[in-house]
C-alpha cells in the first residue's frame, strides 16, 4: 500500500509527474507494468481538471484586484489574440503533444496553465490532457523498460 501511495504522490508533484513515478514504479516496486501505467496515468489524468478549475477560480479571485486585472487584460488577453491562429490550427493535438512529450517543463501542470492562458475551453483541455498523458505514459514506460534491458545487457552480473 505504501508503494501505491508513493506512486500517486510522485505523479502529483509538479515537474516530476509521470517522468518520475513510472521509472520509480518500474525499478522500486513489484507491481506489473500494466498496474504501474494505470496508477500513474489515471492519477495524472485526474489531476488535470483539478488544476484547470483551480486556475479558473484563482484568476477570477485575483481579477477583483484592479492592478492584477490591468496586467491580466494587458498581457494575457493580448497574448491570446496573438496566438489565436496557432491555437485554431493546432488546438487540442498541439496541446496534447506539448503535454505528452516527456521533457522538463512539459506535462499536465504547464499544460493546464498554458491552456488557461491561451483560452482553451475546459473540455478541449481535458481531451488534450488525456491524450497527452497517455502519450507521455507510453514513452516513459518504454524508455524505463527498454533502458532497463539495455542496462542489464551492458552490465556484467556477478
Amino acid at each position: 500500500m505504501l508503494k501505491f501511495l508513493e506512486l500517486i504522490g510522485l505523479t502529483l508533484l509538479p515537474f516530476l509527474e509521470l517522468r518520475a513515478s513510472i521509472p520509480y514504479g518500474v525499478f522500486n516496486t513489484d507491481y506489473s507494468l500494466t498496474t504501474i501505467f494505470l496508477i500513474c496515468t489515471l492519477t495524472n489524468i485526474a489531476l488535470a481538471p483539478i488544476l484547470y478549475l483551480f486556475l479558473n477560480k484563482f484568476v477570477h479571485i485575483f481579477q477583483r484586484v484592479s492592478l492584477f486585472d490591468k496586467y491580466y487584460q494587458k498581457f494575457v488577453l493580448k497574448s491570446q489574440k496573438k496566438v489565436k491562429k496557432y491555437v485554431d490550427k493546432y488546438g487540442v493535438i498541439g496541446l496534447a503533444l506539448f503535454i505528452g512529450v516527456p521533457l522538463p517543463g512539459s506535462g499536465v501542470y504547464s499544460g493546464a496553465l498554458g491552456a488557461y492562458i491561451l483560452g482553451f475551453k475546459f473540455k478541449d483541455f481535458l481531451y488534450a490532457a488525456i491524450i497527452g498523458v497517455f502519450i507521455a505514459g507510453v514513452i516513459v514506460l518504454l524508455v524505463s523498460t527498454l533502458g532497463n534491458g539495455v542496462l542489464g545487457f551492458m552490465l556484467k552480473r556477478i
